[in-house]
């Protein structure tokens, strides 16, 4: 089996990042298309309060673990990943309690707390063997 490389890792959580913030930027700019990828159809009658709050959470997300990223803060970002498993799996309930879910629709979530989990292992982990060689 191959060895998954630092430089994949790094990747798949800048891609991650890119992603959630394409999709809050999607949640602001086209909110009903971006409510039925997330899973969901509801009435707003021209109210997207709740789209506009889930765009700012991704935006937000998706810019910290980019940033993050890109300073080095490691054990910081691997810390966020992981209590952010919390959102994909909120999400994914809120799209399975949902009346008519279609099963396609909860693969984004459930990919999402894999990612948050794995990469958030790895980079606590990481961190958290380069401060013990590095005391040592």
């Amino acid at each position: 089996m191959k060895k998954i490389t630092s430089a994949t890792m790094w990747w798949l959580t800048f891609l991650s990042g890119a992603t959630l913030v394409f999709i809050g930027l999607r949640f602001f700019a086209i909110p009903q298309v971006a409510e039925t990828a997330f899973g969901i159809n509801t009435q707003t009658n021209g109210d997207f309060s709740f789209h506009y709050i889930k765009g700012g959470r991704d935006l937000v997300s998706g810019s910290m673990f980019i940033v993050l990223l890109l300073i080095k803060e490691y054990r910081a970002l691997g810390l966020m990943l992981l209590i952010g498993a919390i959102i994909p799996s909120v999400d994914l309930w809120v799209v399975t309690s949902h009346p008519g879910y279609e099963t396609a629709r909860i693969y984004p979530h459930l990919s999402a707390i894999i990612l948050c989990l794995v990469l958030g292992w790895y980079y606590v982990r990481q961190s958290s063997f380069n401060i013990q060689l590095s005391q040592a």
